[in-house]
Formats: structure tokens, C-alpha cells, sequence
């Protein structure tokens, strides 16, 4: 019985483990990496999904606005079989597509425009900073393995 409740939970379950880049240029337009799986006991797992998110912040003190929006995500969906004390190495491909916002379409259409834009972004504390997060799905346990990985975009 306590098996059976370690397997719900999933404790001594699926372990995920998210490589990414540190860095990526904005005109990659895609993310590689690779996700370990590893687990204490045999594990079927029927789906991997990663979704890159952009948390978007601007303002000051009580006046600070945060938006998080997802702008790429990938579905693994071939099912993976894991026995006891195995890791398995996947690699992934992530698309994404970063929002642009009507400040920095200003800011491209000039070196004068593109320094004001840069001075009022610095003057509204605005700042973006991304992160993959994969989720896998395991057959049998109600609480899911994920991971997460802090990216730069540049």
C-alpha cells in the first residue's frame, strides 16, 4: 500500500533535469537543448511539454506591472519508458517568436529613435527575462515532474 501511494505522488518517481543555452540570439528563432530523464522505478512517460515564457516588467515600487507571456512551446508526445535507475537523454528543438512591443518598433527605425526608446525603457525599469519550463506527464502519478531553465535573449 505505501508503494502504491509513493507511485501517486510520484516520489521516487521521474526525475527531470532541463538543459538549455545560457544564451541565445534573438534571431536564432529556436532554442536546443536536452532533457534527462531518470527514475527509481520503472515509469512510462506518455508526454513532454516545454513552453518558453517571457516575464515582461515595467514601473516602480507599487506602481510595478508584470505580464508573463508564452512565446514558444513544443510537445513531445512519443511515449518513453524509463526502467529502474536508467537515465534517458532526449533533445529538443524549441521555436519562438518574441513579441515586439510599439517601443521597440519605434526603435528600430533609427539610431536616434533607438537611443530615446533605450532612455525611456531605463527610466520605466522595463525588463524582460525568459525561462523554459518542461512538464512531463507520467502514467499513474498525480503530481508531475517539471523543470525549469533560466535563458538570455539577445
Amino acid at each position: 500500500m505505501f508503494g502504491k501511494v509513493k507511485r501517486i505522488l510520484g516520489i521516487e518517481g521521474v526525475k527531470i533535469e532541463l538543459t538549455a543555452p545560457a544564451e541565445v540570439k534573438l534571431t536564432d528563432e529556436k532554442i536546443s537543448g536536452t532533457i534527462k530523464l531518470s527514475s527509481l522505478s520503472d515509469q512510462t512517460i506518455t508526454k513532454i511539454e516545454l513552453r518558453l515564457i517571457e516575464k515582461y516588467s515595467r514601473g516602480r515600487k507599487e506602481n510595478r506591472l508584470i505580464d508573463e507571456y508564452t512565446i514558444g512551446e513544443l510537445v513531445l508526445s512519443d511515449h518513453v519508458i524509463i526502467t529502474k535507475d536508467e537515465t534517458i537523454e532526449l533533445t529538443y528543438e524549441l521555436p519562438f517568436k518574441v513579441m515586439s512591443s510599439e517601443m521597440d518598433v519605434i526603435g528600430s527605425k533609427g539610431l536616434l529613435r533607438k537611443g530615446l526608446v533605450s532612455l525611456a525603457k531605463k527610466l520605466r525599469k522595463v525588463s524582460s527575462t525568459y525561462r523554459i519550463v518542461a512538464d512531463a506527464t507520467v502514467a499513474g502519478t498525480r503530481l508531475q515532474p517539471s523543470s525549469v531553465s533560466e535563458v538570455l535573449i539577445k
